[in-house]
């Protein structure tokens, strides 16, 4: 396992179309350390997802997991996902707009329409199908995950830029509208945005 540098938007790598993981892959082990490669980079970035392509890796794969803590108090924890080749197949229409921010797009938030929920289907690291039904917030991370396998960035699902923040400004509005006062700013770190 390795921790791997995450590419920032303006990198070619991340608006290219990428291609599915094949048998031979999966079958020598390459697919599993991508994976692992993916879920450490998450965790030492704060994130609760991360793609293939944000790594460099030119492959149909992401990773996700939600964990509560300060920074996602109300969201629903999910253990570690580690999908190839996924698709997403919309469960309900309805869209919902909230806020995200990407690995790759560092020190920013926007508001982006989501599906509510979504079911996404793929293999594990070790080819068996994988089915999954999500909704809210875990339905959003998988579509902010799947897009990066289409060269998509949440800046691109923007409807309106006007809500493009900084993350500090962000963490203090959110800390407002929640009662609590933001004195640091978003995060320990600063310079690691941690994702959706």
């Amino acid at each position: 396992m390795a921790i791997r540098k995450v590419a920032q938007i303006g990198n070619p790598a991340l608006r290219q179309h990428f291609v599915p993981v094949d048998e031979s892959m999966i079958s020598n082990g390459m697919a599993q350390g991508l994976l692992s490669d993916l879920a450490e980079t998450m965790r030492e970035y704060r994130g609760v997802g991360l793609a293939a392509p944000q790594i460099r890796a030119p492959l149909r794969a992401f990773v996700m997991e939600i964990e509560r803590s300060e920074r996602y108090p109300d969201h629903e924890p999910l253990a570690l996902q580690a999908i190839l080749n996924p698709s997403v197949t919309v469960l309900e229409s309805e869209l919902e707009e909230d806020w995200e921010g990407c690995l790759s797009v560092s020190g920013l938030r926007g508001r982006v329409p989501r599906h509510y929920a979504v079911r996404v289907e793929g293999l594990n690291a070790d080819g068996e199908p994988l089915l999954l039904e999500l909704s809210g917030f875990a339905a959003r991370v998988a579509q902010h995950e799947s897009d990066h396998l289409d060269g998509v960035v949440y800046l691109d699902r923007m409807t309106d830029m006007s809500s493009l923040t900084d993350e500090q400004e962000y963490q203090r509005k959110r800390d407002a509208e929640a009662g609590r006062s933001c004195e640091g700013g978003a995060d320990e770190r600063g310079d690691r945005d941690p994702g959706p």
